[in-house]
């Protein structure tokens, strides 16, 4: 049935995109939708009359126990939002009329809850001893829920056993439900049991043990069986069997098993609250899974895998961190001075849980890099599909994907610097001037990863002199690292990575980076002496041209008799003058050319006419025709 994922998922989705109003009217509108499609909705024109459920409805048709449920969510729903009302306004205390009506709807809300409960105990509801207990722990939330607004509203009593009286009646329903939800959470591993204890039920006992004036240093859990109702023996039973070690003490960090105090680098903390003991000790267990992950079949996991494995410690150190911060906050509204020893080994306790927390960031990042934090440009060989023959010798892959590898280590890099940067803005970290040299350190030696892949793609495109001036920026980062952490404490290679760099690390990069100065200075010079070549050959050794071509010219040193003519021949264009200057020759006329050629050309007339009248001959007969 999974009452508690149900109620989650619902508040969830609703509470997203709006409020505790909103929700109620979305409840609303689902119940009217689920009555009809069940049949238990009353006509328009009819009067209203309460159908109950019976245990028989529920085994026939698990919808009908949603009906219940969305019931009890809108009450509650409703109680929330009259308290949103009085939480907008900080400075009027709540009317009691007021508190009353959330009182009142809380009650609602456990009234039918205690219903749900009493049905699924039956058989024939057909539900299972898991279900019972869930719908027990969410009725037992929502008393103590109800018994904890009714008892804010109250003064606070000066006697210590009368106020731990007022307030016993609300822990021990919120203990009932947190060691139920506890037990299954640790049985089913869901984060919707996580969810519901973090947002919903430590809260309200922390408040209420505050209340009863139980000291922050004892923890959630250890209140929670201190307070278990003796006679509830059917849970506990019920729980057990959940849970064998679910009332032990030792066990989800009891009191015996967390940390007292914390230390940051010179200086001693106490812990303050138990609950960041508990986030200490769940931090741990995840950092020794961690461990156990890495330690196994190196070769096998991928870089991929072994990143994964760092999500549970990451999530449990932001635990904690959000733990710690929310203590320093009720300690601010409390008004503690900070100049109090509280406050301060708060201080502590937060710089140092934030920066094992960035800590543990920047080693996923430096393992999804690769081997020796990207030292060396790897090639991976290219994998070959099922059809294609194998080749004797495998194909690399191409500059394409090179590049891609190395754009995506450079945004690591990235990462991984903005991280180093973060802890400087760290309370307190900054008054440390030895640590800040080292956080500097650490920077220089990533920075200059960062510029020797850059190098790396220069190179790859061909771009050689900003090849060589990204390896002499990180040769001389690299050297400001090495002088801080040459000095430092040796890693073990099975120490998971965190923001910590072996001195060795540190070492084979200068040394690395040493190595491609010298070889790109020399390809530098070489290409540039290879360019210089060439160029000298363009312009002042250029082959000269053969002697046919030459003939103009006086060779004082001799004749070159190895190159008379080009041989082979080849097309070439010829000197010719052009042909429309002879045409325009022609019609030029020069002064006096003119006037002589006009009495010349007369001349020549008159000859020729005098020599045709002599060879005329003479006409014979009449009229020229002869006889």
């Amino acid at each position: 049935m999974d009452v508690t994922e149900y109620v989650l998922s619902h508040r969830e989705r609703a509470l997203l995109i709006g409020d505790h109003g909103s929700y109620r009217t979305q409840l609303s509108r689902q119940l009217k939708t689920l009555q009809k499609r069940l049949g238990r909705s009353t006509a328009k024109n009819a009067k209203f009359s309460q159908k109950p459920i019976a245990a028989e409805d529920i085994g026939g048709n698990p919808e009908f126990a949603h009906i219940i449920l969305l019931t009890a969510e809108r009450a509650w729903a409703h109680a929330m939002y009259m308290k949103s009302l009085s939480a907008d306004d900080s400075t009027a205390q709540m009317p009691s009329s007021r508190r009353s009506h959330i009182v009142s709807r809380l009650a609602k809300a456990a009234k039918q809850a205690d219903s749900l409960v009493e049905l699924l105990k039956k058989s024939p509801s057909k539900a299972s001893k898991i279900d019972w207990l869930e719908a027990k722990a969410y009725a037992h939330y929502l008393e103590g829920s109800a018994e904890l607004e009714n008892r804010s509203g109250s003064p606070r009593l000066a006697d210590k056993a009368a106020q731990r009286e007022k307030w016993s009646n609300c822990l021990l329903d919120l203990a009932v439900s947190r060691i139920i939800y506890a037990a299954m959470l640790k049985k089913t591993k869901k984060e919707h049991f996580k969810e519901i204890i973090s947002g919903y039920i430590d809260p309200a006992i922390r408040l209420a043990a505050y209340q009863s004036q139980i000291p922050r240093t004892v923890p959630v859990t250890e209140v929670a069986r201190k307070f278990f109702p003796e006679d509830e023996t059917e849970i506990a039973k019920e729980v057990k069997a959940v849970d064998p070690h679910a009332f032990d003490d030792d066990e989800d960090g009891g009191a015996n098993g967390l940390p007292k105090s914390i230390e940051w680098r010179s200086r001693k903390a106490n812990i303050v609250d138990a609950s960041i003991g508990q986030a200490m000790v769940t931090v741990t267990a995840a950092e020794s899974q961690l461990k156990s992950f890495l330690s196994s079949d190196k070769d096998k996991e991928t870089s991929k895998s072994r990143a994964a494995a760092y999500d549970e410690v990451l999530i449990a150190s932001q635990d904690a961190v959000d733990t710690v911060r929310h203590s320093i906050e009720e300690h601010e509204k409390d008004k503690i001075p900070e100049s109090d020893p509280r406050m301060q080994d708060l201080r502590v306790t937060s710089l140092a849980l934030n920066y094992e927390m960035i800590g543990w960031r920047v080693g996923r990042n430096r393992v999804l890099i690769g081997v020796q934090d990207g030292l060396h440009m790897e090639a991976a060989p290219i994998k070959q599909a099922k059809g294609q023959e194998k080749s004797a010798t495998p194909q690399t892959e191409g500059r394409g994907r090179k590049l891609a590898k190395l754009r995506e280590r450079v945004v690591l890099y990235d990462a991984i610097l903005q991280s180093i940067d973060s802890v400087k803005e760290l309370r307190g970290a900054v008054r440390d001037a030895e640590f800040v040299e080292e956080l500097d350190a650490r920077r220089a030696y990533f920075q200059a990863l960062k510029c020797l892949n850059i190098a790396y793609s220069h190179s790859l495109l061909g771009n050689f002199d900003n090849t060589l001036a990204l390896l002499l920026r990180a040769e001389s980062l690299s050297s400001h690292a090495q002088k801080t952490l040459g000095s430092a404490k040796h890693i073990s290679n099975d120490t998971p990575l965190k923001l910590d760099v072996d001195p060795k690390d540190a070492k084979t990069l200068q040394d690395h980076l040493t190595s491609q100065v010298y070889r790109y200075n020399g390809l530098v010079d070489l290409l540039k002496s290879n360019d210089e070549a060439k160029n000298a050959v363009a312009k002042d050794k250029a082959p000269p041209l053969p002697m046919i071509r030459r003939m103009n010219e006086y060779s004082a040193g001799g004749v070159d008799l190895t190159k008379l003519v080009t041989y082979p021949p080849k097309i070439e264009p010829v000197p010719v003058k052009p042909i429309f200057f002879d045409l325009a020759w022609n019609y030029i006329k020069y002064p006096g050319q003119e006037s002589g050629a006009s009495s010349a050309a007369g001349a020549k007339q008159g000859e020729d006419a005098k020599r045709s009248e002599e060879q005329k001959p003479t006409k014979k007969g009449w009229f020229g025709f002869s006889r």
